[in-house]
Protein backbone atom coordinates (compact mmCIF):
# COMPACT_ATOMS: atom_id res chain seq x y z
CA UNK A 1 0.00 0.00 0.00
CA UNK A 2 2.35 2.76 1.21
CA UNK A 3 6.06 2.70 0.61
CA UNK A 4 8.70 2.69 3.32
CA UNK A 5 9.40 6.27 4.31
CA UNK A 6 10.89 7.71 7.46
CA UNK A 7 8.70 10.01 9.51
CA UNK A 8 9.50 13.72 9.33
CA UNK A 9 11.79 14.78 12.18
CA UNK A 10 12.95 13.35 15.48
CA UNK A 11 13.72 9.72 16.11
CA UNK A 12 13.79 7.35 13.11
CA UNK A 13 10.38 5.85 12.45
CA UNK A 14 8.62 4.03 9.65
CA UNK A 15 4.84 3.78 9.43
CA UNK A 16 2.37 2.35 6.96
CA UNK A 17 -1.40 1.95 6.81
CA UNK A 18 -2.87 -1.34 5.58
CA UNK A 19 -6.29 -2.95 5.33
CA UNK A 20 -7.09 -4.98 8.44
CA UNK A 21 -6.53 -8.35 6.79
CA UNK A 22 -4.23 -11.29 7.42
CA UNK A 23 -2.01 -10.00 4.59
CA UNK A 24 -1.06 -7.01 6.78
CA UNK A 25 1.16 -9.35 8.81
CA UNK A 26 3.38 -10.00 5.79
CA UNK A 27 3.62 -6.25 5.15
CA UNK A 28 4.50 -5.69 8.81
CA UNK A 29 7.30 -8.28 8.66
CA UNK A 30 8.65 -6.64 5.49
CA UNK A 31 8.66 -3.26 7.25
CA UNK A 32 10.48 -4.71 10.29
CA UNK A 33 13.11 -6.39 8.07
CA UNK A 34 13.69 -3.20 6.07
CA UNK A 35 13.99 -0.93 9.13
CA UNK A 36 16.18 -3.35 11.09
CA UNK A 37 18.47 -3.78 8.08
CA UNK A 38 18.85 0.00 7.76
CA UNK A 39 19.58 0.31 11.49
CA UNK A 40 22.06 -2.64 11.51
CA UNK A 41 19.84 -4.60 13.90
CA UNK A 42 19.76 -7.89 12.02
CA UNK A 43 20.18 -9.78 15.30
CA UNK A 44 16.68 -8.60 16.31
CA UNK A 45 14.89 -9.40 13.05
CA UNK A 46 13.47 -12.81 14.02
CA UNK A 47 12.12 -11.51 17.34
CA UNK A 48 10.75 -8.39 15.68
CA UNK A 49 8.98 -10.33 12.94
CA UNK A 50 7.38 -12.71 15.44
CA UNK A 51 6.19 -9.90 17.69
CA UNK A 52 4.78 -7.70 14.91
CA UNK A 53 3.01 -10.72 13.40
CA UNK A 54 1.25 -11.41 16.70
CA UNK A 55 0.30 -7.75 17.18
CA UNK A 56 -1.21 -7.62 13.69
CA UNK A 57 -3.01 -10.95 14.21
CA UNK A 58 -4.65 -9.59 17.35
CA UNK A 59 -5.82 -6.45 15.57
CA UNK A 60 -7.18 -8.50 12.67
CA UNK A 61 -8.97 -10.97 14.91
CA UNK A 62 -10.28 -8.72 17.67
CA UNK A 63 -11.19 -5.43 15.98
CA UNK A 64 -13.49 -4.44 13.15
CA UNK A 65 -11.79 -1.26 11.95
CA UNK A 66 -10.99 -1.18 8.22
CA UNK A 67 -7.32 -0.16 8.55
CA UNK A 68 -4.38 -0.74 10.87
CA UNK A 69 -1.28 1.40 11.13
CA UNK A 70 2.06 -0.39 11.40
CA UNK A 71 4.88 1.45 13.15
CA UNK A 72 8.55 0.51 13.52
CA UNK A 73 10.37 3.18 15.51
CA UNK A 74 13.67 3.83 17.22
CA UNK A 75 12.60 6.00 20.20
CA UNK A 76 16.12 5.96 21.62
CA UNK A 77 19.51 4.50 20.75
CA UNK A 78 18.80 1.56 23.09
CA UNK A 79 15.26 0.59 22.04
CA UNK A 80 13.15 -0.37 19.04
CA UNK A 81 9.37 -0.02 19.27
CA UNK A 82 6.94 -2.03 17.18
CA UNK A 83 3.31 -0.97 17.24
CA UNK A 84 -0.04 -1.64 15.64
CA UNK A 85 -2.63 1.12 15.85
CA UNK A 86 -6.33 0.38 15.43
CA UNK A 87 -9.57 2.26 16.03
CA UNK A 88 -10.96 -0.08 18.71
CA UNK A 89 -10.07 1.54 22.06
CA UNK A 90 -12.46 -0.64 24.04
CA UNK A 91 -10.84 -3.90 22.86
CA UNK A 92 -7.83 -3.84 25.17
CA UNK A 93 -5.14 -6.51 24.96
CA UNK A 94 -4.83 -9.09 27.70
CA UNK A 95 -2.92 -12.32 28.05
CA UNK A 96 -5.30 -15.27 28.13
CA UNK A 97 -4.87 -18.54 29.91
CA UNK A 98 -4.88 -21.32 27.34
CA UNK A 99 -5.02 -25.08 27.52
CA UNK A 100 -2.44 -27.29 25.86
CA UNK A 101 -4.85 -28.31 23.10
CA UNK A 102 -6.08 -24.75 22.30
CA UNK A 103 -5.19 -23.73 18.75
CA UNK A 104 -5.43 -19.97 19.35
CA UNK A 105 -4.97 -17.48 22.17
CA UNK A 106 -1.19 -17.46 22.60
CA UNK A 107 -0.42 -14.23 20.73
CA UNK A 108 0.14 -11.92 23.67
CA UNK A 109 1.85 -14.70 25.60
CA UNK A 110 4.42 -14.77 22.77
CA UNK A 111 4.61 -10.96 22.64
CA UNK A 112 5.31 -10.96 26.38
CA UNK A 113 7.95 -13.70 26.05
CA UNK A 114 9.84 -12.10 23.13
CA UNK A 115 9.54 -8.42 24.15
CA UNK A 116 11.57 -6.65 26.78
CA UNK A 117 8.42 -4.68 27.58
CA UNK A 118 5.02 -4.20 25.97
CA UNK A 119 1.73 -2.43 26.55
CA UNK A 120 -0.83 -0.19 24.94
CA UNK A 121 -1.61 3.50 24.71
CA UNK A 122 -5.06 4.94 24.16
CA UNK A 123 -5.09 7.43 21.32
CA UNK A 124 -7.02 10.69 21.20
CA UNK A 125 -7.15 14.10 22.79
CA UNK A 126 -10.56 14.02 24.43
CA UNK A 127 -10.46 12.69 28.01
CA UNK A 128 -12.62 9.61 28.28
CA UNK A 129 -13.20 9.45 24.53
CA UNK A 130 -10.21 7.84 22.83
CA UNK A 131 -10.50 7.16 19.11
CA UNK A 132 -8.16 4.16 19.10
CA UNK A 133 -5.18 2.44 20.65
CA UNK A 134 -1.59 1.52 19.87
CA UNK A 135 -0.49 -1.89 21.10
CA UNK A 136 3.30 -1.82 21.26
CA UNK A 137 6.33 -3.91 22.05
CA UNK A 138 9.85 -2.72 22.77
CA UNK A 139 13.02 -4.66 22.11
CA UNK A 140 16.31 -3.69 23.68
CA UNK A 141 19.07 -3.16 21.15
CA UNK A 142 21.67 -5.25 22.99
CA UNK A 143 21.56 -8.98 22.40
CA UNK A 144 19.90 -11.07 25.10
Amino acid sequence: MATERPAGIGHPRYAENHPRTAEAAAQARRLVRAAFRLWDLDHLTDRGELVITELVANAVRHTSCPLVRLIVARPSPDWVRLAVVDRAPRKLPRIREVCADDTTGRGLFLVDAYSDRWGYDLMGTKPGAPWGKAVWSELGITER
